[in-house]
């Protein structure tokens, strides 16, 4: 009661107590509830606040009369970690509003040190006594450590200070200089010894020190969020060990910068399977083997097989190296764990080895069950050989110990399937490709017409279009040699692109061409300014390519001309190269023939060359090399082979092996430019016939050369029909070996059970 009308009297009719009556349990208040109407009328009670205030002696009379025993409980708790963040998060304006008042603090205090600095006046001994000392100003000298600090009657606001060598010299020069002044002892100054632990001296090195902390804080905090597994929540590395996410430093903690980023794929969060892959049939049925053995190990056992410990799956880019290990995750029944060989490299010494410890014993935990490793080759490489500065002892260690978990003392038992993908095998360390830690090396090729033809078949299904899907997966198959997996959806989805474009309601034949374009010659330049004189070479070079191509018999069919820039070239001959993996000299030879008909059109025509063969040259010249090096065809060489290995100091054969060397591809590659400057002389009347159709129409089909130049005298395949005649059969084989037929049986069973 006593409380109650203390507070009354003050005005504290709401505040951080909460006031209880005993009889009806009804707070009288909780707050700031009278700052805040719920129905909107807030400004009629700010108006009564005086008329409650006058009123307050006699409610505490009524108080008094009614016997009202009334109860105090302290209401302030102070919030845990996750309630400040939830409150934070729901509530934004809040943080933004304490992080002003923090950063108000900080510049206010930063102030005040500043003032305090202001206050001080700095100077010599000499300076000191001469201004103020013999003019008898000073009313005291306090002395902390080798600091003097004088008190003036001229400045009130300020201090003087100065250094000094000791105590006894600064009291020593004192007496003397106030002696020679004659200043009588009751008005002397003498010198006072202070204690250094004072809180005005300390102040700037503690506020020093914790902004230098703070700003430290701020910085990782901020790093954190951007990192892979910052924030709340369950950390990077799945289920059955402790998130990197979360806590007071969140991503950036430094005690756990050793964990590993796996992360531990459930099954349904990918949405890809072995449907979905297409072009690498022996690849995915080597892969298919691993899961049906964790799927089903009883038949394996029986007859004494163990399970590969793991498969590295190299080829060229886009070839679906990746796809494969996702269709893997998608279908695997035991948990799939993912990760990049480049999270194992970072500035810290020790850091990779101790994720690989701490990703193979999350494997463990999870066995039995897949590990994929991507691009592998980033710590699987050649360990340097002895020491030295180009040694790289980090990237060793890491790799030792990937070593040691694949194929070490503790690895036994352990039902771990390690996968990994690299497109740079040749530089992975041997110790790593030996059995017993990849089992398998899988190589994952360009695919074949077939091949293509199924890929073309599972990215042309999304696309909406009135041709016969199975009949255009042939053709743009056939069209289309080389092509990897990536390109093909790069074709697929730049037709539809491209109808979208033109405004057409449905993907076109037109479209898939104009596509095949764009991936190969690069984007169409139509606003590119030509000169009459340059347009016209451009024509007649490529007009030179067309003609000799056209009467060679070994070289590629011809399927377009033009002469509308694209990508860095200023004009274009399109061919349909055969899939062929043996060629001959005179094949070879053609092709030389075939790339130096534009450069030899330009000098017979116009008695001049440019600088647009360039790349037809840097080709001529590695065909030629490639001859007398690495093929044996040259007689004068030999039957040797001397592997390139780029910009090598050290060339395995000598001067005069290597002046002769230059001397045959310079002889072969006289040859053929002879050879090539007769076919245009002797067709020169094609070579100009054609050249002006193209400077008319820019762009000419294969009815077009047809028309110009007539049928070509040589049998050419050019069908998806033809390509693959005396093959065994028009589609890929994708029948599974008796073994795999019912590698998903029992995935079929329990989901007809769960039904």
């Amino acid at each position: 009661m006593l409380v109650q009308q203390i507070l009354s009297r003050q005005g504290f009719h709401s505040s951080t107590f909460l006031l209880k009556d005993n009889k009806t349990d009804k707070p009288k208040g909780t707050g700031f509830e009278k700052f805040f109407n719920k129905d909107g009328d807030s400004q009629k009670k700010d108006d009564n606040v005086e008329k409650k205030s006058s009123e307050a002696s006699e409610s505490n009379k009524k108080s008094t009369e009614k016997n009202k025993k009334v109860e105090f409980e302290w209401n302030f708790k102070i919030p845990s970690a996750s309630q400040s963040e939830k409150f934070f998060k729901d509530n934004p304006d809040s943080q933004r509003s304490l992080l002003m008042i923090l950063g108000v603090g900080v510049f206010l205090a930063y102030m005040y040190i500043q003032s305090l600095s202001a206050q001080r006046i700095k100077m010599t001994w000499k300076e000191f006594v001469q201004k103020y000392l013999v003019s008898n100003q000073v009313e005291s000298i306090v002395v902390d450590e080798k600091t003097a600090v004088a008190k003036v009657s001229s400045l009130p606001d300020k201090v003087i200070v100065f250094e000094i060598g000791s105590m006894e010299s600064l009291e020593h020069n004192l007496e003397n200089i106030q002696n020679e002044l004659g200043i009588d002892f009751h008005n002397r100054v003498y010198a006072q010894y202070a204690s250094s632990n004072t809180l005005s001296k300390n102040l700037p090195r503690i506020f020093d020190i914790a902004l230098m902390v703070g700003l430290t804080y701020f910085i990782l905090r901020r790093m954190g969020r951007g990192m892979p597994g910052a924030g709340m929540g369950p950390g990077r590395s799945g289920p059955g060990r402790p998130g990197r996410g979360g806590g007071i430093m969140g991503g950036m903690n430094p005690f756990s910068a050793g964990e590993s980023y796996a992360k531990v794929i459930k099954q349904g969060d990918i949405n890809v399977s072995f449907k979905d892959v297409a072009g690498c049939e022996e690849a995915k049925i080597e892969i298919m083997e691993f899961v049906n053995f964790l799927k089903s190990p009883a038949k394996y056992e029986e007859l004494g097989a163990k399970i590969p410990k793991g498969a590295i799956l190299s080829g060229p880019p886009g070839t679906g190296k990746t796809l494969l290990a996702k269709a893997t995750a998608g279908e695997a029944s035991v948990p799939f764990i993912s990760v990049n060989g480049s999270e194992f490299l970072e500035m810290f010494v020790g850091v990779g080895a101790s994720r690989v410890r701490d990703m193979f014993e999350t494997a463990r935990k999870n066995a039995p069950c897949i590990l994929f490793i991507d691009e592998i080759d980033a710590i699987g490489r050649k360990r340097s050989s002895g020491g030295g500065i180009s040694g790289n002892s980090e990237a060793d260690q890491t790799l030792n110990q990937l070593l040691v978990e694949m194929d070490g003392f503790n690895t036994a038992g352990a039902n771990v399937v390690v996968l990994s993908g690299t497109n740079r095998s040749d530089v992975l360390d041997a110790a790593l490709l030996r059995p017993g830690r990849f089992d398998r090396q899988i190589y994952v090729g360009l695919p074949d017409i077939k091949g293509r033809s199924s890929i073309y078949k599972i990215h042309l299904a999304p696309l909406k279009t009135d041709l016969d899907k199975a009949v255009l997966a042939r053709k743009m198959a056939a069209r289309t040699p080389g092509f990897s997996g990536a390109d093909i959806m790069n074709v697929c989805n730049e037709a539809a692109l491209i109808a979208a474009r033109n405004g057409a309601t449905q993907v076109e034949d037109k479209h898939f061409g104009a596509a095949i374009d764009r991936v190969i010659a690069g984007l169409e330049k139509k606003s590119s300014v030509l000169q009459p004189r340059e347009k016209k070479t451009v024509a007649y070079h490529e007009a030179g390519h067309a003609v000799v191509g056209w009467f060679l018999e070994h070289a590629d069919p011809l399927v377009k001309v033009s002469i509308v820039p694209r990508g860095k070239g200023l004009g274009y001959a399109m061919y349909q190269p055969q899939e062929m993996f043996l060629y001959t000299t005179e094949q070879i030879i053609d092709r030389m023939c075939m790339t130096l008909g534009g450069r030899c059109a330009e000098k017979a025509f116009f008695d001049q060359i440019t600088t647009g063969a360039q790349d037809d040259l840097q080709k001529v010249t590695q065909m030629a090399y490639s001859q007398v090096t690495q093929y044996g065809m040259s007689e004068a060489v030999g039957q040797l082979s001397f592997q390139s290995e780029g910009n090598q100091l050290n060339k395995p054969f000598s001067e005069d092996t290597g002046r002769l060397i230059d001397e045959e591809v310079r002889r072969i590659v006289n040859e053929a430019y002879e050879r090539t400057l007769n076919i245009i002389n002797d067709k020169k009347d094609l070579v100009e016939k054609l050249a002006l159709r193209l400077l008319e129409q820019e762009q000419l089909e294969r009815n077009d050369l047809i028309a110009v130049l007539g049928e070509r005298p040589f049998k050419e395949k050019s069908t998806y029909e033809d390509f693959v005649e005396g093959t065994g059969s028009d589609e890929e084989d994708t029948e599974l070996p008796e073994g795999l037929k019912d590698w998903n049986k029992k995935d079929d069973v329990k989901e007809a059970a769960t039904s």
